[in-house]
Formats: C-alpha cells, sequence, structure tokens
C-alpha cells in the first residue's frame, strides 16, 4: 500500500495561494488553509480545504508548510512576529516553503531569525513563484528554488506539484538565490509591462489604428510576451478584465531598486519604470489593470498646440514604433542579465526562465546569448548579431519623433541615453559591434 500524502499548512489564500492550495487539494492532499480574510476561507472550505483560525493552528503536526502572502510585512507576521506565528509551532525538521515574491534581504534575513530563535532545524525554502492565478490553479508555475541541499530534498516533491515540470528552477546559492533569480526576471517584466503603454501611447500620438499597430507588433521583431498578453486589456474602454494590478508589479520594482541599491548596482531602466509607476499611482491607478498606464502617455493629447511628425506613411510610423520597443528591450535585457551576473546566479537558468515566461521577447532571444558570452568574458565572433549602431539610429528616429509630437517616451528616453555611453564605449571599435555590446554599460 502506498504511503499516505503528507499534510500540508498552506498560509496565505490570495489569488495565487488559492489556486496553489486547491491544486494540492485535486491531488489529494489534506491542506489546511489559513488567510486573515473569512470569505476566503469558507470558500477554500467549498473547495475541499481544512481551515484554521490562526497560523500557528494551521501548523501544528505539519511536517510541510508553504507561505504565499503579499509581502516580506506580512510574512514576518504571520511566521513570526504577529498573533500566533507559525515558527514556534513547526514540528521540528519541517521544511518551510516561502513562495512570496520578497527581498533577497529579507529571506536570508528570516534564515538568521531562524537560528536566534533556536529553529535552525526548519528547512526553509526560498521559492518564489511566476506564471499567474491560472497556472497557480493548474500546478504549472514556474518556481526557482534554492536552499540547503537537505531542504531542497525534502521539499522536492511538494515543489514538483506546483509546477510545470520543465519550469522548475534548482538555483545554486542557498537561500536568497531563488528570490534574486525571480528579481532579474521582474526586471523584465516590469520594464515590457510599460513598454507596451509607451509603444502603444507612441502610436497613439502618431495617429495610428491601436488594434493595427498591435498586429504589425505581434508579427514583427519587435514581439513580447508582456504586449502580446496585456494589448487585450489595454485596448478594452474600461482595462478590463483586471488581471494584474498596478501595485502588483510596483512591489516589484521596490524590490528591484532596494536590493540594487543595497548591492550598489546600477538599475536605470528599472527606476525610472518605477517612477512612471508612481506617477500612475499618483493618478489613483493603483487598483488598475497596469496595463492601463497608456492613460499616462495619453493624457496631454490635443491639450498642447499644433504638433507635426516628420512620418507620413502608416509604415513608417509603425517602423518608429517598432524601433522604439526593440531599444526598450534591448536595455531592459542587458540591465536584467547584468543583475544576474551581479548576483552571481547561472545566465544560462537565467536565460532559460527568462525566454519561456513572461519576460520573454524576441530581442532577448536573439541577442541575450551574446549579452551572456560578454558577462562570462567571451569573445564574439565577427559580424555576431544585429549591429549596434543601427539599432541606436533607429530608436534614435523614434525618440526625436516623440519629441516633435510633444509624447512622452520615459523609457525610451533613458534608453537612448545608454546606447550613447554604450556607443563612447565601442567607440574604438573597428567597424559596427553588436547589439550586445550595450551590456558593457553595466559594468561587464
Amino acid at each position: 500500500m502506498a504511503d499516505a500524502k503528507p499534510e500540508i499548512s498552506f498560509i496565505g489564500l490570495g489569488a495565487m495561494g488559492f489556486g496553489m492550495a486547491t491544486n494540492l487539494v485535486k491531488q489529494g492532499y489534506k491542506v489546511t488553509g489559513f488567510d486573515v480574510w473569512k470569505p476566503t476561507l469558507e470558500k477554500f472550505e467549498a473547495a475541499g480545504g481544512s481551515t484554521a483560525m490562526t497560523p500557528a493552528e494551521s501548523v501544528k503536526d505539519k511536517d510541510y508548510c508553504v507561505c504565499m502572502v503579499a509581502t516580506a510585512q506580512q510574512a514576518q507576521a504571520v511566521l513570526i512576529e504577529g498573533d500566533s506565528p507559525a515558527v514556534p509551532a513547526l514540528p521540528r525538521g519541517a521544511a518551510l516553503l516561502l513562495c512570496s515574491t520578497v527581498p533577497c534581504a529579507y529571506v536570508q534575513g528570516l534564515e538568521k531569525q531562524l537560528v536566534d530563535l533556536g529553529r535552525e532545524d526548519i528547512r526553509l525554502i526560498d521559492a518564489p513563484v511566476s506564471g499567474g492565478a491560472g497556472r497557480a490553479a493548474d500546478g504549472t508555475l514556474s518556481i526557482m528554488a534554492g536552499g540547503s541541499d537537505d531542504s531542497i530534498e525534502k521539499g522536492r516533491f511538494l515543489l514538483q506539484e506546483m509546477s510545470d515540470p520543465n519550469k522548475l528552477y534548482i538555483v545554486k546559492g542557498g537561500v536568497g538565490a531563488g528570490s534574486n533569480m525571480k528579481m532579474c526576471h521582474q526586471v523584465l517584466a516590469a520594464n515590457q509591462i510599460l513598454a507596451a503603454s509607451e509603444g502603444m501611447g507612441f502610436a497613439s500620438h502618431l495617429g495610428l489604428d491601436l488594434e493595427n499597430t498591435r498586429q504589425a507588433v505581434l508579427k514583427s521583431d519587435a514581439w513580447a510576451w508582456m504586449f502580446e498578453h496585456r494589448l487585450p486589456r489595454m485596448l478594452d474602454p474600461e482595462f478590463k478584465p483586471v488581471a494584474s494590478a498596478l501595485t502588483i508589479i510596483l512591489k516589484d520594482t521596490s524590490i528591484i531598486t532596494s536590493e540594487a541599491r543595497r548591492a550598489g548596482f546600477p538599475t536605470p531602466m528599472a527606476s525610472t519604470a518605477e517612477q512612471v509607476y508612481f506617477s500612475g499611482l499618483g493618478r489613483g491607478y493603483g487598483p488598475d489593470d497596469d496595463s492601463s498606464l497608456i492613460r499616462l502617455y495619453n493624457e496631454g493629447k490635443g491639450k498642447i498646440g499644433p504638433v507635426k511628425g516628420l512620418a507620413e506613411s502608416d509604415e513608417s510610423k509603425l517602423e518608429l514604433v517598432a524601433s522604439l520597443l526593440k531599444g526598450i528591450y534591448l536595455c531592459s535585457a542587458a540591465e536584467a542579465i547584468a543583475f544576474a551576473n551581479k548576483c552571481s546566479l547561472d545566465l544560462g537558468q537565467v536565460f532559460d526562465l527568462c525566454i519561456n515566461a513572461a519576460g520573454g521577447s524576441t530581442v532577448l532571444q536573439t541577442i541575450g546569448p551574446d549579452m551572456i558570452k560578454l558577462c562570462r568574458g567571451e569573445q564574439l565572433s565577427t559580424g555576431s548579431g544585429t549591429g549596434f549602431r543601427v539599432v541606436a539610429r533607429q530608436l534614435q528616429a523614434a525618440v526625436e519623433e516623440a519629441q516633435r509630437l510633444k509624447a512622452p517616451v520615459y523609457l525610451g528616453s533613458q534608453a537612448l541615453v545608454l546606447t550613447r555611453l554604450a556607443r563612447q564605449l565601442a567607440s574604438q571599435a573597428t567597424g559596427d559591434v553588436s547589439s550586445a555590446f550595450i551590456v558593457k554599460v553595466w559594468g561587464i
């Protein structure tokens, strides 16, 4: 007779946590859930789960606990500092999977707190997830797991139950490495979410039909996963349904920029995106879908007197939109890969995650491998990749046209500055260099 499946404690039954927990129920596990919102507990019971009124009650006699709350502050409360926290009640040798997106500094600090509390027996796994509520419910998430070998082995079956078989990444580097890998992916996500609004806002100022622009971009080398998946909601008159609120990606940019400051690493692209997100937050857009930020780009349209650009045909205008997007994607890819290198992550593993997840783009797919070679100190073959000067010239043409139209292009303008810096670094090179050379701006 097969061994009975172990009982699982699940803390945090929000949009992602509920799907993850109910998936485990469907897989035959007895899951005891805790959440601060009573209606969620009632819904979980209806889905076949058991519930507890406190974190401590939920983990009693459970050798496995998954924590999927929204923030590091919430994690600290339910695990250690709040009423009836989980950690003191966990059995000895229990596995604790922290699946929340939190800073590396927090999860490494949590590991130290466990030692200070005399609970070094707890096998902590740093395991942030990606993929959305649908994949959470299907058990096909991308999971980036870091921890000791013993911890990973104890929790491996649970990680496998919640993830796509091809998207479970065991990240070398111990606790904190998983969070760093998720953070580097979110550099791409944060920039490309905003780039969708920036590109379509630019298209609007150019007078292009937005549905035609959407189709043209999706068929071009300016394709990105975020662009494809945000556009249906962006083109909805009410930006519905709300699938990912602005406050969610703003939490991620705050992790990126705070960890970058801690590491002394520059993140000009993600920092620019964060400031634009703050502008949206100040306008009351926080609960709205992040695709709705096209409003920021169009709010001045028609209010600034007569403007006229140089581009006349739709074809030439679409080329400008594509050039703007490709310039942004190039610089965000370089920032993400360079940051991953700074964090001592396996760049091949990071690349595999990003091209198969929400950070994917044609630019990353084609230029990323050469960026990784440069990070590793390898030489590029002659004529490798798309010429950098061509990309820089096309981006400049887009930014200059936006200026004529008085259209804001926050990320595009920052990307243009970075290409200028890269051109100075490449000034001694004979002939054109690969677009991957942009990664050199980050001190590679």
